[in-house]
């Protein structure tokens, strides 16, 4: 029989921040493509890495494929690629001290 791990405090405060970077990252990128067509205010592209570093990487890949927003231009793919490396670092340490 196969015995699962308790749910500790630390488990709820992880799932509560990466859904919460991954649902400002994909709004965040929707923001700034309906600010790009009607030619506001933009959303850093730093501020969107730094998101997609701090937990929110897959929901920012998704809000780039949704909106159809950053996907062409390489410096930015580039960078959203970089800040992967914190995002896996983050997640393989959450795993292991789990």
């Amino acid at each position: 029989m196969v015995q699962l791990a308790a749910v500790t405090l630390a488990d709820s405060f992880a799932v509560l921040w990466f859904a919460g970077f991954n649902l400002a990252a994909f709004l965040l990128f929707g923001l700034d493509k309906g600010r790009a067509a009607r030619g506001g205010r933009r959303v850093p592209e730093s501020r969107l890495a730094l998101l997609g570093a701090l937990g929110g990487w897959p929901g920012g890949w998704l809000g780039m494929r949704v909106f159809r927003h950053k996907t062409l231009k390489g410096s930015f793919q580039f960078l959203y690629f970089l800040a992967l490396v914190p995002f896996v670092a983050g997640v393989l340490c959450w795993w292991h001290w789990r």
